[in-house]
């Protein structure tokens, strides 16, 4: 993927730093991840899912955390036991990882399960009411009746 020069565009915008710099690192095929995979899904108008296939990890090994528009899960495995076995082919991943995902303003994480090796992370797009678009009514001014103007006859 070539590189987008956004210059122009930082010029005639306020406000949309965040979105530029994101787009950026988007574009960078070093940063891309490929462990765990995940699917992002929209469940509902203002609720989304993310599901994380994090086959070998529990509960406690896991950690998500949410800042500044950014939220971050973290795998590490703990140490296991010596095993008994020999291995001869391991398809399992045992390494740890990080996978941040970009949060839109107003976004919350309101709840995660793990359950047959997916994670869940279920997110809420809550926006507050004072940016929420409301109806405004135009209100009709009463109808006078027209002003007759009044003229004084001078003698003279």
């Amino acid at each position: 993927m070539r590189h987008v020069d956004f210059s122009p565009l930082y010029r005639s915008t306020v406000g949309f730093d965040r979105l530029f710099t994101m787009l950026d690192s988007l574009a960078q095929p070093e940063q891309a991840q490929t462990y765990p995979p995940y699917n992002i899904e929209r469940t509902g108008e203002n609720t989304y899912r993310i599901t994380m296939a994090v086959a070998g990890f529990d509960e406690t090994e896991l950690s998500i955390e949410a800042h500044a528009h950014v939220l971050s899960v973290k795998g590490e495995k703990s140490e296991e036991p010596a095993e008994s076995g020999e291995f001869l082919y391991r398809g399992i991943a045992k390494r740890a990882f990080e996978r941040r995902f970009q949060l839109a303003d107003h976004v919350e994480v309101t709840a995660a399960s793990l359950k047959n090796g997916l994670l869940h992370i279920d997110l809420l797009r809550n926006i507050p009411e004072a940016m929420k678009p409301r109806k405004i009514t135009i209100a009709a001014e009463p109808v006078e009746a027209p002003k007759a103007i009044e003229a004084q006859i001078i003698n003279g």
